[in-house]
């Protein structure tokens, strides 16, 4: 699921190239505003501009060349449970590359799209999209697939992973800008941690003629729009984004509708969030500019309206981190997991770390959540104690028994027992 990202952080292959070619992308120090940079700091970014292009370059013909090998088959796109914009938009945009080499793809995901601007994204574009759940996958018949691809994830927020790989479904791609999260034995690894939106790495391979787009074809304008809400979403409207991101942006400016993009930012809120976020304000403790809200049990199909309550909550005055989690309860699948979201804007806190230190690791060594820049989320099983909820007494004293031990592991990380908490 989305928002548990070693996960929005999550993983890749036996093939360490992604690895190391991440971590020499680093960017060199750079002068204070105003200060005139030496010749050695202009050299130093000259390079970095060269390597950079490099890297770019050679990722390019790589594709391409996993392309070639793979003409005239079929691939399944995976996305995480809860797909957002940036890997909507990319994973169509996967596809539509792919069709240029013959290669049919069909884009799927097992969770929900429950925000509305997931919603009004894939509805005002039409973007190609398929809900497999677990039962629907078991039923699917998964040899006619010569590959996959994981796309803005590396299959750890996917819950048809296990099942796809099962059925020896090799993995074609792997293209994600979050960190490393595990081996995966991919042909094509594309891992850039130092770029803040998957949208970001597709902008570039349209840009070096992997898909031409044609402000004049109605298709391109949209997966265009798609692109650029995808990167000003995973950007918060470009307030984080880097050089290559705004590059890329400059570029879909070329050919996507404003229009468009307007109607899915306008989208309204669903009745469901907004019950979300009054909970929040109602259950909210505040410690150390931190606020820290729990808010039940909620609908799986309505478990994004907890990272929106977290992004209202980080808005308050004197708060720079807000936490909401709850229940959530998948009748499908008859399991209950709580999900928590974190959203910060202090600078110098790191979601990753913050939530891996809070909530640790499972049995098998996988951690419940991570993070990126200034945002992260988090996975915890119910397990034994999943359902029941019929009988209100039990799931009053289910919820206060997780809403008090989820408090205590983020009150230990961020009170110092002299300051007090306040409750609203």
């Amino acid at each position: 699921m989305k928002d548990h990202l070693p996960n929005n952080s999550d993983e890749t292959s036996g093939n360490r190239e992604g690895e190391l070619e991440a971590s020499s992308e680093a960017v060199p120090g750079v002068s204070a505003p105003g200060k005139r940079r030496s010749k050695g700091e202009v050299a130093s970014e000259e390079n970095r501009g060269r390597l950079r292009e490099e890297l770019h370059d050679r990722k390019v013909e790589q594709l391409r060349q996993m392309f070639d090998r793979h003409k005239g088959t079929r691939q399944l796109i995976l996305l995480q449970d809860f797909p957002d914009p940036d890997a909507l938009s990319s994973a169509w945009t996967y596809k539509l590359i792919a069709e240029q080499y013959d290669i049919q793809c069909e884009i799927i995901y097992a969770g929900a799209l429950s925000h509305q601007e997931n919603i009004a994204l894939v509805k005002l574009t039409g973007l190609p999209l398929q809900r497999w759940t677990l039962e629907t996958v078991k039923t699917k018949d998964l040899s006619v697939f010569q590959g996959c691809a994981f796309i803005d994830n590396q299959g750890t927020t996917c819950s048809l992973t296990q099942f796809i790989l099962a059925a020896g479904v090799p993995i074609a791609a792997v293209i994600d800008h979050h960190n490393l999260q595990g081996e995966m034995n991919a042909e094509f690894i594309d891992l850039r941690p130092q770029i803040r939106a998957t949208a970001t790495i597709f902008a570039e391979y349209l840009q070096a003629g992997l898909l031409t787009l044609d402000a004049s074809v109605s298709l391109h304008i949209k997966c265009a729009t798609a692109l650029m809400h995808g990167l000003r979403s995973d950007t918060i409207a470009l307030r984080q984004a880097q050089e290559e991101d705004f590059l890329a942006a400059a570029y879909l400016s070329r050919f996507y509708d404003p229009q468009l993009l307007n109607a899915v930012l306008q989208s309204s809120r669903s009745k469901w969030v907004m019950d979300a976020i009054e909970r929040s304000l109602k259950h909210r403790t505040v410690q150390n500019n931190f606020s820290i809200a729990g808010i039940g049990y909620l609908r799986y199909d309505d478990r994004d309206s907890i990272p929106q309550a977290a992004d209202f909550l980080v808005t308050e005055e004197n708060v720079h981190t807000a936490v909401v989690y709850a229940i959530v309860h998948d009748k499908d699948e008859e399991i209950e997991v709580v999900i928590g979201s974190l959203r910060t804007n202090k600078l110098t806190l790191d979601p990753d770390e913050f939530i891996k230190e809070a909530f640790g690791q499972d049995a098998q060594g996988r951690f419940f959540g991570g993070g990126r820049s200034q945002a992260g989320g988090f996975e915890i099983p119910v397990g034994f104690l999943s359902g029941g909820n019929e009988k209100s007494d039990y799931a009053r004293l289910k919820w206060e028994v997780f809403d008090a031990q989820i408090k205590q592991k983020l009150l230990n990380l961020i009170s110092p027992k002299d300051n007090p908490v306040y409750d609203h």
